[in-house]
């Protein structure tokens, strides 16, 4: 099995996202020894957002000329790295921590670099179709305040929600969200929710080693 681990915290050894994405790739290792692993950190190496150029080059239109430099072609050549990663992951491991109800900037130039035409996704006379839905994605959500079942949820959610609708439009259907809660809310909150979270770490890898 094959997994691609995604974090995107800012936060280093402090970070809850990190910590359980890390248990969850770790326990789906004990599961699977022979586990394949690439990790991806998108604070380590950030992927640049998208100018102009590299829009064209990913939405080509009649008439567009690209730059013919060594910076665009290796901005070009990060792109198709980070898409075959994706597409030929079974699993892919997604640290996404709340930051002001959305998900931080890097882990959406990602999504920008992966949400190709005719790659992840193309459209149709019946409307868009996703085409990389052979795969299974776990969210690992962090949020410093409590969202879930309250009144501004879907409000304020802009995060696990759009995290959705990005992997549902690339096709995927299997979409698991590891959440914790609450982790600004003082210590004795954030290690009940790390607990938790944790705990549920296991038994989705578990989950998930079982139908590999």
């Amino acid at each position: 099995m094959k997994v691609l681990h995604i974090d995107s915290s800012s936060t280093g050894a402090a970070s809850v996202s990190r910590e359980l994405t890390a248990a969850v790739v770790q326990a789906l290792r004990q599961a699977d020894p022979g586990l394949e692993v690439r990790y991806r950190d998108l604070i380590a190496q950030p992927p640049a957002h998208l100018d102009g150029a590299l829009l064209q080059s990913l939405r080509p239109q009649p008439g567009t000329v690209l730059p013919d430099d060594a910076e665009f072609r290796k901005e070009v050549a990060y792109t198709d790295e980070l898409l075959e990663e994706f597409l030929a992951a079974d699993v892919v491991v997604v640290g996404a921590p709340m930051y002001n109800f959305s998900i931080p900037s890097q882990l959406k130039a990602w999504i920008d670099r992966v949400a190709q035409a005719g790659k992840t996704f193309r459209y149709t006379a019946n409307g868009p179709e996703g085409l990389a839905g052979d795969k299974k994605v776990v969210i690992v959500s962090s949020r410093g305040g409590k969202y879930v079942g309250t009144p501004i949820e879907t409000m304020l959610d802009h995060q696990e929600s759009y995290l959705r609708a990005v992997f549902g439009f690339f096709g995927v259907v299997d979409v698991d969200i590891l959440r914790a809660e609450g982790v600004a809310l003082g210590t004795e909150a954030r290690a009940e929710a790390v607990e938790e979270a944790l705990q549920r770490a296991g038994l989705l890898a578990g989950e998930l080693a079982a139908v590999a």
